[in-house]
């Protein structure tokens, strides 16, 4: 069999997530350990000191809990969707609205500003 191990690297790495009973078990277990013993725990794991230091600040703000939750928006049910996809469709269409109400006005300001020039040139005209 060939031992070789595959040099292509993968297209995309992934992130590492953890949960908040990880991180509390964790710095509990760090906390609790000597010198050597909170190097061999960072090996272990495959986790940088920076990260340690960092969930203790959560902890210590009580964000911990807070960062276990899932990011992003939380699962709503249809109706919620559809309201929200409704409210945004609205807004899109009232913004097109304005823009044509704007459009209609300058057309009109530009056919009395012609009309104007039109009569004014047919004035003049008349005159000679």
């Amino acid at each position: 069999m060939n031992d070789v191990p595959d040099p292509e690297v993968p297209e995309r790495a992934r992130r590492r997530t953890y949960t908040a009973k990880y991180k509390a078990d964790v710095l509990a277990e760090y906390e609790a350990c000597d010198r050597a013993g909170k190097g061999a725990l960072l090996r272990r794991e495959g986790l940088y000191s920076s990260l340690i230091s960092s969930w203790r600040d959560q902890r210590e703000a009580g964000a911990l809990e807070a960062l276990g939750k899932s990011s992003g928006p939380a699962p709503t049910d249809p109706a919620t969707r559809e309201v929200a996809r409704l409210g945004k469709e609205n807004q899109r269409l009232a913004a097109e609205l304005e823009k044509a109400k704007a459009v209609i006005e300058v057309q009109g300001k530009l056919s009395a500003l012609l009309d104007t020039l039109a009569t004014d040139s047919s004035d003049n005209d008349s005159e000679r």
